[in-house]
C-alpha cells in the first residue's frame, strides 16, 4: 500500500478526506561479508619428553600430526618452526576460521594428546579480519581480501602484537590518514613483503596482530627500521614481543626438535 487515507474528526460531516504522502519502501541492508578470527598458538616442548620411550614418542608424533592435518581439511591452519631463533618458542600454529569452536576445539585436541601434557602455550594472540578505515572504498570490491586470511606461503612468518598510544585515537581523522598513507608508501618500497594485519579491540590484550611474509630476511628488517622513521612510528605504544617464524609442516618441526 502505497499511500494512506486519514480521515479526521471534522470530516465526519464533509466525509473529506486528507491524503498522506507515499510511504516510501526501507532500503535493505547489504548483507556484510563474514569476517575470520584468527589464532597464533606459539608451543614450546618440555625436555621431559625426550625420555620417554621411543614407540610413545613416534605414536604422540604421529598423533599430533594428524590432528594438524585433518583440521586443515576444512580450515586454514600453517605450522613455523622457531627452534634456534627464540628461547621461549618451538613452534608455532596459525589459524583462521569463520567459528570460534574450531579454534577451541583444535587447542584442546592438542593438549588432549599424548604430546598434549609436554606442550606448553608460551603465546597466543587472538584477533579478527576486518576492513581498513585507512584504504579507500574503491580497493574493497564486492569481495573483500582483507576479510580473508590468504596466506601467500613464503619461508618467514614474522608477527608480532601492536598497540597504540592512546593519543593516536584523539588525532583528526585527517591526520591519521595522512600518517598512515606515509606508512603505506614506505610499505610499497617493499613488494617482497606482503602484510596480514588483525585486530584484537577487545578480544585480547592488543589492539592488532601483524604478521608479515617474506621469502627475504633482510627486506623485512629494512623495512621496519624505515617505519620507525615515520611519523605514525611516534605513536606506538608497543610492539613486542616480535617472533621470527619459518615455514614448516609439524612432522619436520617435530623431528628436528627431537620429540
Amino acid at each position: 500500500m502505497t499511500e494512506q487515507s486519514v480521515v479526521t474528526s471534522d470530516t465526519a460531516h464533509s466525509s473529506e478526506t486528507v491524503q498522506t504522502a507515499p510511504v516510501a519502501a526501507h532500503a535493505q541492508p547489504k548483507p556484510k561479508q563474514p569476517r575470520q578470527l584468527v589464532r597464533f598458538a606459539f608451543y614450546k616442548l618440555d625436555p621431559q619428553w625426550m625420555l620417554l620411550p621411543t614407540e610413545v614418542r613416534e605414536q604422540g608424533k604421529t598423533q599430533l600430526n594428524k590432528l594438524i592435518s585433518d583440521y586443515g581439511e576444512d580450515a586454514l591452519v600453517r605450522t613455523f618452526g622457531l627452534y634456534g631463533l627464540r628461547s621461549d618458542v618451538d613452534f608455532m600454529v596459525w589459524q583462521a576460521t569463520y567459528d570460534i569452536e574450531d579454534l577451541r576445539t583444535l587447542s584442546s585436541q592438542i593438549r588432549r594428546s599424548a604430546l598434549g601434557p609436554y606442550l606448553r602455550e608460551t603465546h597466543s594472540f587472538l584477533s579478527m579480519t576486518k576492513r581498513s578505515v585507512y584504504v579507500g572504498k574503491n580497493a574493497r570490491g564486492v569481495h573483500d581480501p582483507r576479510l580473508v586470511i590468504q596466506p601467500d606461503d613464503k619461508k618467514y612468518l614474522f608477527v608480532y602484537p601492536f598497540v597504540k598510544t592512546r593519543p593516536w585515537y584523539a588525532l583528526p581523522m585527517e591526520d591519521r590518514k595522512r600518517m598512515m598513507n606515509e606508512h603505506i608508501r614506505v610499505g610499497l618500497k617493499y613488494p617482497s613483503v606482503s602484510l596480514n594485519t588483525t585486530y584484537s579491540f577487545g578480544l585480547d590484550d592488543q589492539e592488532f596482530v601483524v604478521a608479515f611474509e617474506t621469502d627475504h630476511l633482510a627486506d623485512f628488517l629494512d623495512l621496519v627500521q624505515e617505519l620507525r622513521e615515520t611519523e605514525a612510528s611516534m605513536y606506538t605504544l608497543r610492539d613486542t614481543p616480535m617472533f621470527t617464524c619459518v615455514a614448516q609442516p609439524i612432522a619436520d618441526i617435530l623431528e628436528a626438535i627431537g620429540a
